[in-house]
């Protein structure tokens, strides 16, 4: 089956892409979208969740997005385009690795989407080539609350521990001036949602082709999830400024 389907069907109970509430995306964006009349740029933005919540609170800002999924964005601009705020936002259908822009932006977000760049310090590193002088990245990634198993570094690929991790990023060029560590309801809610989308979704239409694939899916992660890497895994967002230059 399609991968950009079963993610599109994974996270569509989700209030965005990573293992955060309502209330924590609300948070993260008021600390990183200081001025009214900010551009802010969304590096591997999937359906652009940030950016539409950001656009629907500011009136007066403007939005890029960058995602290599032609489904999220074609998702993204009919959302924005029900929500009035479609005139403020830019998607582009390309690697956000490779994006290129004469302007530079006032804060950038990349939440969940280090892969896309092969790490979290490869993302700052995009991440600062769009930065305006004394702008914010957001940026989100995982890390081992408590040493992982080998199946589960299999499974998710090498992270470091939280105080390592932020040590990393300082040692990179940022300060951090915020940020989450995302509490177990909130991993927790986000496999749920994502296993109980793909289940919900297979059940609802069992003449589907895709069904027994989407349900499998569903299975699968769960069981990778329970006995895998659920004691183990954190997600770590953070608010960064520009140690120096």
């Amino acid at each position: 089956m399609d991968r950009d389907k079963i993610s599109q069907l994974a996270h569509a109970d989700h209030p965005v892409n990573s293992p955060l509430d309502d209330e924590s995306v609300r948070r993260l964006l008021r600390r990183t979208v200081g001025r009214g009349d900010a551009h802010v740029l969304d590096l591997g933005c999937g359906e652009a969740a940030w950016l539409l919540r950001t656009l629907v609170e500011h009136p007066d800002v403007t939005a890029v997005g960058v995602d290599n999924s032609a489904q999220a964005l074609a998702k993204a601009r009919k959302e924005a385009a029900a929500l009035g705020v479609e005139r403020r936002l830019v998607l582009h259908h390309q690697d956000a690795a490779e994006f290129a822009s004469d302007r530079r932006f006032d804060a950038v977000l990349s939440v969940g989407a280090a892969h896309a760049f092969g790490g979290l310090l490869p993302s700052l590193d995009a991440a600062r080539g769009h930065l305006a002088p004394g702008g914010l990245v957001l940026v989100g990634d995982a890390y081992w609350e408590r040493e992982p198993t080998t199946a589960a570094r299999e499974l998710l690929g090498e992270y470091e521990d939280l105080a390592t991790t932020v040590d990393r990023v300082v040692g990179h060029g940022w300060t951090p001036v915020f940020g989450h560590i995302s509490t177990r309801q909130e991993l927790d809610d986000f496999e749920w949602c994502h296993t109980g989308s793909l289940a919900t979704w297979a059940l609802d239409h069992p003449d589907d082709p895709d069904s027994a694939d989407v349900l499998d899916a569903a299975t699968t992660h769960r069981s990778q999830w329970l006995r895998g890497y659920r004691d183990s895994f954190g997600f770590l967002t953070l608010v960064l400024r520009r140690t120096s230059g």
